[in-house]
């Protein structure tokens, strides 16, 4: 039977047993080993939150001016700072900062397995709640809109796709996740498909 996530118990309930090792954007590589070293530590936040038409996934689409990966979809995030107590707190922090939740308006229910990106970052996703009352502010240096996708299309494994782009002459497959007019691919869709694999 497919799975699916009901309600916030039952994913709860699945990240009390994943597992810890780790993902990277080499994945769908044959033979090519991902760099586990010198890895810049960054965390990500998954915001849920829960509408009459049942539990969505908050996203946000990066400023088209931003110099590393302009215009993708993404979650709210970044680098671990020096006076980040926890990477936790980095997840909590970036989010406050690119789309104005407060960490106040945040249960955190757990982790998803780290991603390792090509490019060198060592990313923990963290899946929190977002409790009713929230309010939302965009930092537009770096945000240019947030958008909600519903956790039952995100959660369903025959969404995702696997494609291929030609890069420095070399072919490289990663996942994907089409919805509507946003096209989700890379570390985000890879990080999804995880939440999809619970």
């Amino acid at each position: 039977m497919q799975k699916t996530m009901i309600d916030l118990k039952n994913i709860y309930e699945r990240l009390s047993t994943i597992n810890t090792s780790f993902t990277s954007d080499n994945d769908l590589m044959d033979c090519e080993a991902v760099k586990t070293e010198n890895l810049i530590e960054a965390a990500v936040l998954i915001p849920i939150v829960e509408r009459n038409d049942g539990l969505k996934v908050i996203l946000t689409k990066r400023s088209n001016n931003l110099k590393q990966h302009p215009g993708q979809i993404s979650f709210p995030g970044g680098k671990s700072e020096k006076t980040d107590k926890s990477l936790v707190a980095t997840a909590l922090r970036e989010t406050k900062e690119e789309i104005g939740i407060n960490d106040k308006n945040v249960e955190i229910l757990g982790q998803l397995s780290q991603h390792v990106t090509i490019t060198g970052f060592k990313i923990t996703p963290f899946i929190g709640r977002i409790r009713m009352g929230f309010s939302t502010e965009i930092q537009t240096s770096e945000v240019s809109e947030i958008f909600e996708v519903p956790l039952s299309y995100l959660s369903n494994p025959r969404n995702f796709r696997v494609e291929s782009v030609k890069l420095k002459g070399k072919k490289r497959f990663f996942y994907s996740i089409p919805y509507g007019p946003y096209y989700i691919w890379g570390a985000t869709a890879r990080i999804l498909k995880n939440l999809a694999d619970l």
